[in-house]
């Protein structure tokens, strides 16, 4: 059984780690989502996935809005971990971003666009 947590040991919060990944990390993008990420590097600690995510105000003035949206895509990730996991890798740090002004109206459309993203991340390590 897969497990369905995002527990807080997958969640970025750490400033350091934070300002490494920003520092030294690979972007991409698919759609509205664009995903940072920092694989294997010798100055992370960490055993897990770690990721954040973030929604600009530029993009939603309303915290309302920002916070659905950030909610989006922390399920998005918490359902399709071992995907993630097999794109991107076991140690590995990484934040999501929302790139649009557009609501997304389904969960069903945040989480295709989170799996192509995934995907097309495994076909270009193949």
């Amino acid at each position: 059984m897969s497990d369905f947590k995002y527990s807080k040991e997958e969640k970025l919060k750490k400033k350091a780690e934070i300002d490494l990944l920003f520092a030294k990390g690979k972007w991409r993008t698919y759609g509205n989502l664009r995903i940072i990420i920092l694989k294997n590097h010798p100055d992370l600690e960490n055993e897990h996935v770690k990721i954040g995510v973030s929604v600009s105000k530029r993009y939603f003035k309303k915290a309302v809005f920002r916070n659905r949206v950030k909610r989006l895509l922390r399920e998005c990730f918490r359902l399709n971990k071992e995907l993630f996991r097999d794109s991107f890798g076991e140690k590995t740090v990484a934040m999501l971003f929302w790139v649009s002004n557009e609501l997304p109206e389904k969960f069903q459309d945040v989480e295709a666009q989170f799996i192509k993203l995934c995907q097309s991340q495994s076909q270009k390590k193949s």
